[in-house]
Parts: C-alpha cells; sequence; structure tokens
C-alpha cells in the first residue's frame, strides 16, 4: 500500500500487533525450523510452476507486443504512471541480492527468486521500451531516470524469509491489480500499452498464486509461526521502493487519484480474498492476550 500518512477507518484497519517490521523486531512466535521434508514439498511445488511456466506462459518483448501502435497522445498522467511501475521494478538488483541470501539452502524458493528475476526483468525491460517508443520519455530522460533509482538502496522491510514470503503474496496480488486496473482505463486507447499489461498481468498473476500456495504450505507445517508472520505483514505492508523516489507523494496521489490503487482497494481486494484462499480466519489473526487494542478488518470473522 502507499503511505503518506494513515487515513484509514476502523473498519479498514488492518490487526494491529505488537510486532513491525525490521530487521531487529522481535518475533512473539519462534518459527519452527525447515525439515528436508518441507524442503522437498516446496521445490517441487517450484518445479510444477516453472514446467507450466515454460509450457504456456513465455512471450517475447519483440514479437509480442503491437509496437507500431503506440500512442503519443496518451494522457501523460499515464506516462507517468507506467513510468512509476518501470522505476519499482529497476530496483531488481536489490531484490534480487537481498531475497536470495535468506533462502540459499531452500532450492524451491531460491530458484524461484531467480526465475522471477528473469520474468521481472523482462517488465522493466517493455515499460522501458514502451516509454520510448511512444515518445513519452527520451534516452536522456530514462537515463536519467535510472540513475536516480540507483543511487538509492532498497532494504528488506521484514528480518525473515517467512515474512518476506508473506510480504511478496500480498505484493503481487497488489501489483496485478495495479495493471489490470490501469488497463481497465487505457482501453484500446493505447492497443501497444494495454497487450503489454496484459502480459504482465498475466505474469504477476501467477507469481502471486506461487506465493500464495506457498504460504499455505508453510501454513500446513507452522500456523502458529506463520500467522505470527501473517499478523505483521497485513499490518504494516507498503508497496516496494516507491517511498524512495523524490516525487513520492505526486506519484502516490496519481495512483489513488484514477483508482488504480488505494486504501479501500488493498484491505477489500488484497487481504480479504488472501486470508479466505488461504484458509485463516481474522479469529486467528488476532493474538490473544495481546497489551494493544485488536480491530478486525472489514466484516465479521
Amino acid at each position: 500500500m502507499y503511505h503518506t500518512e494513515d487515513k484509514r477507518s476502523d473498519k479498514q484497519a488492518t490487526l494491529r500487533s505488537a510486532s513491525v517490521p525490521g530487521k531487529n523486531s522481535v518475533e512473539e512466535v519462534p518459527l519452527k525450523p525447515e525439515s528436508p521434508e518441507l524442503l522437498a514439498k516446496i521445490y517441487r511445488h517450484f518445479r510444477e510452476y516453472f514446467d507450466k511456466a515454460e509450457r504456456k506462459r513465455r512471450w517475447h518483448i519483440e514479437t509480442d507486443i503491437p509496437w507500431d501502435k503506440c500512442n503519443p497522445s496518451l494522457s501523460p498522467a499515464i506516462a507517468d504512471i507506467v513510468e512509476t511501475f518501470c522505476n519499482v521494478e529497476l530496483f531488481l538488483p536489490d531484490y534480487l541480492s537481498k531475497l536470495i541470501p535468506q533462502v540459499r539452502a531452500n532450492r524451491g524458493r531460491a530458484w524461484m527468486l531467480a526465475n522471477w528475476g528473469y520474468e521481472e526483468c523482462k517488465h522493466s525491460m517493455v515499460m522501458s521500451d514502451w516509454l520510448l517508443k511512444s515518445r513519452h520519455r527520451s534516452e536522456e530522460q530514462m537515463a536519467d531516470m535510472e540513475h536516480e533509482v540507483f543511487s538509492h538502496e532498497w532494504e528488506l522491510p521484514y528480518d525473515n524469509a517467512r515474512a518476506m514470503v508473506c510480504y511478496t503474496t500480498f505484493q503481487e496480488l497488489a501489483t496485478w491489480l495495479h495493471y489490470h486496473n490501469m488497463r481497465k482505463i487505457i482501453g484500446n486507447e493505447d492497443p501497444a500499452l494495454n497487450k503489454l499489461l496484459a502480459l504482465v498481468a498475466i505474469d504477476e498473476r501467477a507469481h502471486y498464486d506461487f506465493f500464495r500456495k506457498l504460504v499455505g504450505i508453510y501454513l500446513e507445517d507452522d500456523r502458529a509461526g506463520t500467522l505470527e508472520q501473517l499478523r505483521r505483514v497485513i499490518n504494516t505492508f507498503k508497496m516496494p521502493a516507491i517511498h524512495m523516489f523524490a516525487d513520492t507523494a505526486k506519484r502516490v496521489n496519481e495512483v489513488k487519484n484514477m483508482r488504480i490503487f488505494d486504501e479501500d482497494i488493498y484491505i477489500y481486494e488484497v487481504v480479504d480474498p488472501i486470508i479466505q484462499a488461504l484458509g485463516v480466519t481474522r479469529k486467528e489473526l488476532r493474538r490473544r492476550n495481546s497489551p494493544r487494542e485488536i480491530v478486525a478488518m472489514g466484516g465479521a470473522g
């Protein structure tokens, strides 16, 4: 989610917990070590994902986008948002260099991150290509954008790999919604952008499906420990890297004003569907004997 300030109502508020993100945060529920059986199950899950992607989901930047149908007259606000998407993807070296060491001994998760990095690399390149081919950005502007991004370094928002897989699940569904909602706004005004967002959105939905099922595997193996990390993420979620830009407030407002993503969408189209798909109840997400007030998300549970 985008946070410049918290304006959520009590009904919108997520569960409040004593845990906060950060490398020095203290976990109230210890995580169960990963057994050889669990590692083998995770690797099988990755192979199923990878094999299906190889059969059905690979696409090509040069040949699968109708580049001759880019629209230079498309609203500059749309181009600004595509640039924001592109900027977030440019932090890929940080994402991979920080995430892979957490799971180096977990082949399924480490290999998935390598594959995920390849797909996110394509997303970055295809959006950069659109900005240039549509003439909404010049080569010089793109170089300045990259210089600005690479002058900052993204850090892990959570201190352990279990929390990060929970976070990635929410982030992938939220990212899919960004592209899905953007396509609805664009319609047929720019067939090239519409097509590339469709392809990228399919990838993001597949990523979400993989990570959600992975969280489900962890819930089966260590429900208490995984629920603790879900609490932390639900309560403190933010979209990656957006806060690192010089014009963060402007970019956030553009996304919210077009109803591409906001607090309501986060609660009702990200949090609620994920906890339902995981078979987790709101009652489970309320920590017992917490000294802090607990507020349930949206409806009864």
